[in-house]
């Protein structure tokens, strides 16, 4: 061979060795991302035509396909067609639309929804093996529909969130999120149509209280699930949390006496912090107990107690609730947030102070104060929330189902039985009387959380019922729903939705 037809020869190697490696790259590498691209057509005909699975609530498929005669071969349906259910799930259910965009369930379980997850191979094989059309799986719920329909009959028109947990599991029973959007509207054929709806409600943000009147909007849009994407300052049922580490120090009980004056000034400012409706927290009494300090949600003594276990103790106890942390539902949360944390700088007093009663710069989102409320109920143990009780493959064989496992124990069973007997005097003597049960105690914690720029106090109740064996644990947010009287206070809004949802769960 001359050594032109060696060099022709090595060329021709050289081109032939470089194409295969760039279609390997191209179809193992990049085949995931390339499968996954928004403008990949191939991809949205694929996993709309398929039949992907149901999501299940109850003993109810609240999310189907169905066929239809059209390009796609399928339509998702959402609460068959019923707007006014489709929303009350949407949080949840998210939506699958036709330019890639995803929320809620259908995107974080659209492995098994679609049916490509790695525990289904099974029937990927058989599948394979078959020529058959491959199936979803269907996601069954832990959403006990009664709790779910009571909780959001209860919000009625207010803009916020309520979720209910079983504190003995951790499996979500009911959450809701208002204002919400119906994803029937999301799921047409009609990539125009879809993308002028999205940004419609991605821009529709509710107008919120303030008290002179003026045009004010909420952070959140209605696409957002306010139960786990929005935080919001705790205010009093922060309290809570605060009695809890006070009572971990072991420099305090229930029966500890704390300071009760009529209004508070911050260490470093001087800025005097009024109680509630600026009365005394105890008539006559500038020192009361713990307990009583909760029972009143008696403003003084906690900004008082916050310095009192001070910044470290505070937020080590943050983090011992794992607050400071996103989950996995399979819905990503949001992280709630403390004075300093994810920071070097040193706290001025004046923070930690207020973050005792809830105030200042601590943020929670309404799954997070549910769940302290459920670690209380259930023994200083917390669970790992979360919403998928099973996985059954196209022959509706469980494929996998949730164990409930203990994400933290941030506090001891002695702490806890001592804030269950506080929280029950919350209920029977205190701030939280309208969430009483008749024949059930009630353990419960009101909460109205100043918001600042003349926006009106976002309102909170937390509890759980009932008391002697917990079944269920609550969290309830009206954003910017009242003022700071007796009359529109948390304990006369937010309490009364709270027991309407007790009551569905324990009934």
């Amino acid at each position: 061979m001359n050594t032109t037809l060696r060099r022709l020869s090595t060329v021709v190697m050289g081109m032939f060795l470089v194409l295969m490696v760039s279609t390997t790259w191209i179809q193992y590498v990049q085949a995931g991302e390339l499968n996954d691209h928004g403008r990949n057509v191939r991809k949205i005909y694929r996993d709309l035509g398929a039949a992907r699975g149901p999501i299940v609530v109850g003993e109810n498929n609240v999310v189907v396909s169905v066929p239809v005669d059209d390009n796609y071969g399928r339509q998702r349906v959402y609460a068959d067609g019923d707007e006014a259910v489709a929303k009350m799930y949407a949080p949840i259910t998210g939506f699958f639309a036709v330019n890639g965009n995803t929320a809620g369930l259908e995107r974080s379980a659209n492995d098994y929804l679609s049916g490509r997850a790695d525990s289904l191979w099974l029937d990927q094989l058989q599948n394979l093996i078959t020529g058959q059309e491959a199936a979803g799986s269907s996601v069954d719920t832990t959403i006990d529909p009664k709790i779910q329909k009571a909780a959001w009959d209860a919000l009625g028109d207010y803009t916020g969130a309520a979720v209910a947990l079983d504190p003995r599991t951790g499996a979500i029973l009911a959450m809701v999120s208002k204002p919400s959007y119906d994803p029937n509207a999301l799921a047409v054929h009609s990539n125009a149509e879809v993308n002028e709806t999205y940004q419609n409600l991605a821009n529709s943000k509710p107008r919120i209280n303030t008290n002179d009147g003026s045009e004010q909007y909420s952070t959140y849009s209605v696409l957002q699930n306010r139960a786990i994407e929005a935080t919001y300052p705790p205010g009093s049922t922060f309290k809570v949390f605060t009695s809890a580490a006070a009572i971990e120090s072991g420099e305090f009980d229930p029966d500890s006496e704390v300071p009760a004056p009529n209004g508070y000034e911050l260490t470093n400012t001087g800025t005097p912090i009024a109680n509630f409706g600026g009365y005394d927290c105890v008539a006559g009494q500038t020192e009361i107990t713990l307990a009583d300090a909760l029972r009143t949600s008696c403003n003084s003594s906690y900004l008082w107690l916050g310095g009192q276990v001070g910044a470290d103790g505070m937020r080590d106890m943050f983090e011992d609730f794992r607050f400071d942390e996103s989950l996995e539902l399979p819905m990503s949360t949001v992280a709630g947030s403390y004075p300093g944390l994810g920071n070097n700088d040193p706290d001025s007093i004046d923070r930690i102070e207020l973050s005792g009663m809830g105030q200042g710069d601590v943020r929670l989102t309404p799954l997070q104060v549910a769940m302290l409320s459920a670690t209380v109920a259930n023994g200083g143990t917390e669970m790992e929330p979360y919403l998928i009780e099973s996985i059954r493959d196209s022959d509706l064989e469980v494929v996998e189902k949730t164990n409930p496992s203990t994400l933290a124990n941030p506090i001891s069973s002695s702490t806890a039985d001592a804030l269950t007997e506080m929280m029950i005097g919350v209920v029977e003597d205190g701030s939280g009387e309208r969430a009483q049960i008749p024949g059930v105690s009630v353990a419960g914690k009101t909460g109205t959380a100043e918001n600042g720029g003349g926006r009106q106090p976002t309102l909170w109740f937390t509890g759980f019922a009932p008391a002697d064996d917990p079944q269920v644990a609550v969290a309830v947010v009206l954003e910017n729903g009242g003022s700071s009287t007796e009359d529109t206070a948390s304990g006369t809004l937010a309490a009364p939705i709270a027991k309407a949802i007790l009551e569905a769960a324990i009934n």
